[in-house]
């Protein structure tokens, strides 16, 4: 099976030269020369589907426009969204051939006309609309932050979207306060594990929590309860609080957005952020979509009036990239590096992988297999080794490779 790891990293290799030049004249109109225009290496999502649509190509370096600021990248972070935008199951989804990622870090490398605030050299993470899986990438300079010193920049990559995705949902949706009870979904992902810091910032917040089984070990001290994700998670929240909880997060839709309302106190907000459930296979399915949607609660207006309950639901990249709150996502960014700085926070990296890894990476994401974040490393060279995670001396989660005979994914 190792061989078959090697024979694969080989096979990465020779589409990425067989492609390169190709994909790089696509970039500059079918006219491109040696010589003329600089190159780099990107992840290219040739159409929406399997992970067969995703490879690593050379395409053309942007350059930054008015606005704009050029970061060459370190780490780019991966989320369940990815996944859904391989497999085309978002609303509007955009053309391909196209760059994914949403969230990287790096340092800048130039700056666009207009641009005030930064500076060459300066340590960065970003939202980028779409593009961020690439050596270079180019975003508007209020998609810009900088980065605290002792911050590494695999945990700047696992820090924007994750956090500002958190803090949004129980701080300016929710309203959490002192004494509040909140239940988060996927309690060991990246949005989880935020969800559960900023809730440890807030005094006798009782925190519930799904998650896998294997995963409990390791995020038990992050939750007040823990429950399997395929138990009865509703009757487990009532026999511990009667009266149901102040706030649900659902990242999964479908029959639990029922269940969610249903748990909910007076004057408790339930709000939803993802459906991971209409994800169940590698290519989209559009009789798992239905079955999904079928599901959920048929939400009664009248009810909601009856019961003093409030539905609401939160993307942060339509916030961002759509509604034009860059601004109000600046002073969000603001607190949470104060909370980071402040030792309050961390991001949880799960593990590391190089661009052509990122087939197996997203496997670990749609079979629920990460705890924390997963990070594209730019600098990092394939290898079809096996990943075992161990603890750094400053608490921080380090990668490292081991050969075995029986394995050719990651950990």
């Amino acid at each position: 099976m190792a061989k078959e790891g090697a024979e694969k990293a080989d096979e990465t290799e020779q589409m990425i030269e067989k492609e390169g030049g190709k994909d790089a004249a696509e970039g500059s109109g079918g006219s491109l020369r040696a010589g003329d225009t600089k190159e780099m290496r990107a992840v290219l999502l040739s159409g929406f589907g399997g992970l067969n649509k995703l490879r690593v190509a050379k395409k053309v370096m942007p350059e930054p426009q008015e606005g704009e600021l050029k970061i060459r990248v370190k780490a780019c972070g991966l989320n369940f969204i990815d996944l859904m935008v391989r497999q085309g199951n978002i609303d509007n989804p955009p053309k391909t051939p196209l760059v994914p990622g949403f969230e990287c870090s790096g340092i800048i490398e130039a700056l666009g006309d207009s641009v005030a605030g930064f500076e060459i050299g300066d340590r960065v993470m970003a939202f980028v609309n779409y593009n961020a899986w690439a050596e270079v990438v180019c975003t508007p300079v209020e998609f810009v932050y900088k980065i605290p010193d002792d911050m590494s920049f695999s945990e700047a990559a696992a820090f924007p979207m994750n956090f500002v995705t958190a803090y949004m949902m129980l701080f300016e949706v929710a309203n959490l306060r002192e004494g509040m009870s909140v239940l988060v979904h996927s309690a060991g992902g990246g949005v989880g594990q935020a969800v559960a810091q900023l809730c440890s910032t807030i005094p006798s917040v009782t925190v519930f929590g799904t998650a896998s089984s294997f995963k409990h070990e390791a995020i038990k001290d992050s939750v007040t309860h823990l429950f399997d994700r395929n138990a009865d998670y509703v009757q487990e929240v009532k026999r511990i609080s009667a009266e149901g909880v102040d706030i649900v997060l659902d990242c999964l839709c479908g029959e639990n957005t029922g269940k969610g309302l249903s748990l909910l106190k007076p004057l408790g907000t339930y709000i939803l952020y993802g459906s991971s459930n209409m994800v169940t296979g590698e290519t989209k399915s559009f009789f798992s979509f239905a079955k999904s949607w079928w599901q959920v609660e048929k939400v009664n207006p009248i009810k909601l009036y009856e019961e003093n309950k409030v539905i609401a639901g939160f993307s942060l990249l339509n916030l961002l990239f759509k509604q034009g709150r860059s601004g109000l996502i600046k002073g969000i960014m603001d607190k949470l590096i104060t909370l980071y700085n402040e030792k309050k926070i961390k991001p949880l990296v799960d593990s590391l992988w190089a661009l052509e890894e990122v087939k197996e990476a997203m496997q670990r994401i749609h079979d629920r297999g990460n705890i924390g974040k997963l990070i594209l490393d730019v600098e990092k060279a394939p290898t079809p080794l096996v990943s075992e995670k161990e603890k750094g001396h400053d608490g921080s989660t380090e990668t490292k490779c081991v050969q075995t005979e029986h394995s050719t994914s990651r950990c």
